[in-house]
């Protein structure tokens, strides 16, 4: 290993990457994806569909999951910067509803390892933002599940700037508690 740096989180399975980056006068190279390093480094996944998404400042999106179906990701920004964040749904997980969340951006390169069995979100901080995933499994439609994101129960502390004005989905606007989840 030597082409990332793997920071573990306080909720077991988070992973947060970052890559070396080689940069001189004509800009910049990195490697986002490795199987060999990424496995070395206990993520051992096989990525079947890769995702982007562009949203302006105040989108928050999710926070969701699949039910049935459930994905490990491999998120990034590639333009602009985003809190992301996970909270642990996991059955029996001593961090059952605990969340986490990190600051990811074309600036800092990081990218965030969340494993199956996390609902997933995040907030656009910059004026525009490119967000880039891979998936383990397919997105089935029908079997998306989601959270409340300003649900007490979890207490994500986002971000949100004075006089940000949030743009969300009807359906992010309208999901459930986790204790509703449970």
């Amino acid at each position: 290993m030597g082409k990332i740096t793997v920071e573990t989180c306080e909720i077991e399975g988070l992973k947060v990457i970052t890559p070396k980056v080689f940069g001189d006068e004509r800009g910049y190279f990195m490697e986002t994806y490795h199987y060999e390093e990424f496995k070395e480094a206990g993520i051992d996944q096989i990525f079947v569909q890769d995702n982007q998404s562009a949203s302006k400042k105040g989108v928050l999106r999710g926070l969701h999951f699949q039910k049935e179906f459930p994905q490990d990701k491999l998120v990034r920004v590639v333009n602009g910067e985003v809190f992301d964040v996970a909270v642990d749904l996991r059955e029996g997980s001593e961090t059952f509803g605990k969340w986490f969340g990190v600051v990811l951006s074309a600036e800092n390169k990081k990218q965030f390892f969340i494993p199956k069995n996390f609902a997933h979100g995040f907030l656009v901080l910059s004026d525009y933002a490119e967000f880039a995933y891979k998936c383990t499994d397919f997105y089935h439609p029908n079997d998306e599940g989601g959270l409340l994101y300003n649900d007490p129960d979890i207490g994500i502390e986002w971000p949100i700037p004075e006089g940000m004005e949030l743009i969300m989905s009807e359906k992010d606007m309208n999901w459930g508690g986790i204790a509703e989840f449970r």
